[in-house]
C-alpha cells in the first residue's frame, strides 16, 4: 500500500518539520519505507512552503508525490494551489480558521482550529504538531507511538512536553471528528 502525503502551508509554520516527523515515525518507528521532498519559497517566513511524504509498505521507486492522497493545509494560498491535485475520495485535512475550502463532495474533509489549540498552550509555534496528532487520528497514517517517539527525537530538547501536549491535543480532537463522523455515516 503506498499512501502519497502533501502537507502545505506557508514558512514558520513548521511544514518542514511535520513531514520530517511523519516520514521518521513511518520508517523508524512504523517499519514503513518513506521519502520526503519539500520546496519553499525565497522568503525565510511567509512564503508558499510544502512537504511531500510517500508512505509504502515495499521499497519506493520514484519519490515524487504525484497525486496525494492526503492533503494537509495550514493556508488559503496552499489549499488554492494544492486541492486540485487531491485524488477523488481523498482526504483534506485543514486549519478551519486560516482556510475557507470550497465545497467539493468528491473529498472528505475535516478541520482543526490548530492554531488556536497552539497558542492555549502557550506558544503558537507549535501549529504543526497540534496538526500531526490530528492528521494520525483522522488518518492512521502513522501510529500514535511512532509519532510520539519521532517528535521526542526531532523536536529541540526542551521542548519534547510542550510538542507531544500539542500532539496529543490534535489527536483527541481528531478522535472527536471520526466518532462525529461515524455517527453520521460518513
Amino acid at each position: 500500500m503506498i499512501q502519497e502525503i502533501k502537507i502545505a502551508g506557508f514558512g514558520g509554520q513548521g511544514v518542514i518539520l511535520a513531514g520530517e516527523i511523519l516520514g521518521k515515525a513511518a520508517t523508524i518507528y512504523d517499519g514503513k519505507f518513506a521519502t520526503l521532498t519539500h520546496s519553499y519559497g525565497p522568503e525565510a517566513r511567509g512564503g508558499a512552503c510544502g512537504a511531500q511524504i510517500i508512505i509504502s509498505d515495499e521499497k519506493i521507486a520514484y519519490p515524487y508525490v504525484i497525486r496525494p492522497d492526503i492533503l494537509v493545509v495550514m493556508s488559503q494560498e496552499a489549499y488554492e494551489k494544492y486541492v486540485p491535485e487531491l485524488k477523488k475520495g481523498g482526504l483534506l485535512i485543514l486549519e478551519q480558521e486560516l482556510v475557507s475550502p470550497g465545497n467539493n463532495p468528491d473529498i472528505k474533509t475535516f478541520s482543526i482550529p490548530a492554531t488556536r489549540m497552539a497558542e492555549e498552550l502557550g506558544s503558537r509555534i507549535v501549529l504543526n504538531i497540534v496538526m500531526l496528532g490530528f492528521l494520525t487520528a483522522i488518518s492512521r497514517i502513522a501510529s500514535y507511538d511512532g509519532m510520539a517517539g519521532a517528535i521526542r527525537e526531532t523536536v529541540p530538547k526542551g521542548m519534547e512536553y510542550i510538542n507531544i501536549n500539542a500532539f496529543d491535543k490534535g489527536y483527541q480532537f481528531g478522535l472527536g471528528q471520526v466518532k462525529q463522523a461515524f455517527a453520521n455515516g460518513k
